[in-house]
């Protein structure tokens, strides 16, 4: 090999490795404590991020839902772009490849997710999602992907996130197991997400005007992140502008154990 190509293989090797939160910004939640979490201080842009429920919610999906959508609401139109100071909801193309067509656009609305800039691709097979996705992420003009998935082999998501690298354009997998068995396979088996997250429902916290009717509430858990270190806060759940916060009793004290009670239905799936 001639040594003249050394100084070009080491720079495409160190293009490589560099985090994407240093080439393409990052998306900051506006929560310290989860931006303290992620390197850069947000959710890397130019990435693959994966995102999976809790018990049932492996295989109707609809926290995972949920959460990317106020992301995405927070998610600019361009996605080369660092998010401005003040940066409010967000514009733009969303690619959404699924299964089935069982978004409920009236509760990502009520996220602040306009369903008009969602665009659907319906595929049976994860490798026709698979495709889908990587070919929306080499598509200029395009916010973000989302794709659905049950199996995502490493070697496909190697694919992804280099294509995500290469175009800026934020890819986020939501893990919809088709029932008990796959969900057991699949669940630890490693990837190449940039980060990977669990999202639980929590009881509901009461609203003193309404009894009765409580404000949902997530446990979120950031399960591996390159570069950071796992941990979990429990949040009240995305506004209209895509806005997170912890929950004000909680915020400054450790979680307390997981309770499955008293759980407020969480409307982002259509009813089977």
């Amino acid at each position: 090999m001639s040594r003249d190509l050394l100084p070009t293989l080491r720079e495409r090797i160190r293009r490589i490795e560099r985090p994407a939160a240093a080439v393409h910004g990052v998306l900051p939640f506006g929560v310290a404590a989860i931006d303290r979490a992620l390197p850069g201080g947000g959710l890397a842009r130019g990435a693959v991020h994966e995102f999976a429920g809790m018990g049932g919610d492996e295989e109707d999906g609809a926290l995972t839902a949920g959460f990317a959508a106020g992301i995405l609401v927070r998610l600019g139109s361009h996605p080369n772009s660092p998010p401005r100071a003040g940066e409010g909801t967000g514009g733009g193309i969303v690619l959404w490849c699924l299964p089935r067509p069982d978004l409920y656009g009236p509760g990502l609305a009520a996220l602040g997710l306009d369903p008009a800039r969602l665009v659907l691709v319906q595929a049976r097979r994860d490798a026709e999602i698979l495709w889908a996705v990587e070919e929306g992420l080499r598509s200029a003009g395009v916010a973000a992907v989302v794709g659905e998935l049950g199996i995502f082999p490493t070697v496909a998501s190697r694919r992804l996130q280099l294509a995500a690298g290469r175009s800026g354009v934020t890819a986020f997998v939501l893990r919809r197991w088709r029932d008990g068995a796959q969900a057991a396979r699949e669940r630890g088996l490693p990837n190449a997400a940039a980060t990977r997250w669990r999202i639980a429902a929590q009881p509901s916290v009461p609203v003193r005007a309404e009894p009765g009717i409580g404000r949902p509430r997530w446990r979120v858990e950031l399960l591996r992140c390159r570069g950071g270190e796992p941990a979990c806060w429990e949040m009240e759940v995305a506004d209209a502008t895509g806005s997170l916060s912890l929950v004000a009793t909680l915020a400054d004290r450790p979680n307390g154990p997981f309770r499955e009670d008293a759980v407020l239905p969480q409307k982002f799936r259509r009813a089977g």
